[in-house]
């Protein structure tokens, strides 16, 4: 049954509700969820299909929060709300309201939705394209016990992980880390079965992928060992490898649908790795509400941590980046010991002809091209030539002693 309002209130949404529920003869709620879906005109219809599906699993009320804000100066200074309400038929056991805000009523969706939750149940608010910064700080997010973003759905994929680990609060979640579920349930199997050290790990993927950066940081994480980030052309995901004392363990998705897992002194053997519509990974969220904390740990990790593929251009790997470290201290050392505080001794310049020498800096010897005239006299030297205490530096040495440079 779909009723539509035009020029509504949120009084008159609940009154619509009710009316339908009656006229489809349940008039009794068993509903466990609301969820919110904010989106624009472009995007809904595949955002209300997925959720339509989801709530096939778990029934729910699904406020579908569609803005219009109005491009005329006009247009944006007005308030109105229309809405459709639909109950029964393809919604199942329940219930979906369409909720279309114009002008100045797009910024305010929060005292529109506040009155149609549903009471003592939780509420997901799920965000298909541009969510806000910090989810946690939008008011309808104040309102969630879960927040559902897809940084896959944005243009720089993992700028926005970086982002999301920077504003992580506890309910946050992302479906790109959803989608990793069936791998990491995979790995972590094969390595149950096999007990062999972890060298090292390869995550392969398609260029900004944020599923592959996530499952990267999983292992990372996990496994303390160095992870490189390897392109390719996909679809999505397509290869895990973890280097053992054993052997190599691979996980293999070529096509997108039917992966293959090899382990060292195991048959090959394939697994089911079909790439997962919206609705289940919709389904799959909602089956829990309470903070995903494994997603809080890999995201936070950093995805400058990973090595090569691009998500670590920036950061060598730490064999690299100390001996880049010891070589850029020598280089710094050296450009300090020959610069201008203590720089070698160069040769005695060469002065105008008609500029007489000052006594005061004048070195000695004097610069001549003939060798010192008494080469011996420091053999056999007078006895009033002979140094005296105060000559003596404190080393105990006669300065400039055989040198044949000691005049001062």
């Amino acid at each position: 049954m779909n009723i539509d309002l035009t020029d509504t209130t949120s009084s008159r949404i609940n009154s619509a509700l009710v009316q339908a529920r009656r006229a489809t003869g349940s008039p009794a709620v068993g509903m466990v969820l609301t969820l919110v879906i904010v989106t624009d005109e472009g995007n809904h219809y595949d955002a209300l299909r997925a959720a339509s599906e989801a709530s096939k699993e778990h029934p729910s009320r699904i406020l579908v929060v569609i803005k219009r804000p109005g491009r005329s100066p006009r247009d944006r200074k007005m308030a109105r709300m229309d809405a459709e309400v639909r109950v029964g038929g393809e919604t199942g056991t329940g219930e979906t309201v369409l909720l279309r805000m114009h002008g100045e009523l797009a910024n305010h969706a929060y005292s529109v939705v506040l009155p149609l939750l549903l009471p003592d149940a939780p509420v997901v608010v799920w965000w298909p394209e541009d969510a806000p910064e910090n989810p946690a700080d939008d008011l309808l997010g104040q309102l969630a016990q879960r927040r559902i973003t897809d940084a896959q759905a944005t243009e720089d994929p993992v700028a926005t992980l970086g982002l999301r680990a920077e504003t992580y609060t506890p309910g946050d979640t992302d479906l790109a880390w959803t989608r990793i579920t069936p791998w990491r349930s995979v790995l972590a199997a094969a390595l149950d079965q096999k007990h062999s050290k972890i060298t090292s790990a390869v995550v392969e993927g398609e260029a900004y992928n944020p599923s592959s950066e996530l499952l990267a940081l999983w292992l990372a994480e996990r496994l303390r060992v160095p992870v490189d980030r390897e392109i390719s052309e996909g679809p999505g995901l397509t290869a895990v490898r973890l280097e053992t004392a054993d052997g190599v363990i691979c996980l293999d998705r070529a096509d997108g649908a039917l992966a293959e897992l090899a382990m060292p002194g195991q048959p090959d053997r394939h697994v089911a790795l079909q790439r997962r519509e919206m609705s289940e990974l919709i389904a799959e969220e909602l089956r829990r509400l309470d903070p995903d904390e494994m997603y809080a740990i890999s995201v936070k990790f950093g995805v400058s941590k990973l090595n090569g593929g691009g998500a670590d251009q920036h950061d060598p790997a730490p064999a690299g980046t100390s001996a880049a470290a010891a070589g850029g201290g020598t280089a710094t050392a050296t450009a300090e010991r020959s610069g201008p505080p203590a720089p070698p001794r160069p040769p005695l310049p060469t002065r105008d002809p008609g500029t007489a020498p000052s006594p005061t800096n004048t070195p000695a010897p004097p610069q001549a091209p003939a060798p010192p005239a008494t080469p011996a006299a420091p053999q056999t030297p007078p006895a009033s030539q002979a140094p005296k205490p105060s000559d003596l530096k404190p080393g105990g040495k006669a300065e400039g002693k055989g040198n044949g440079k000691g005049e001062k």
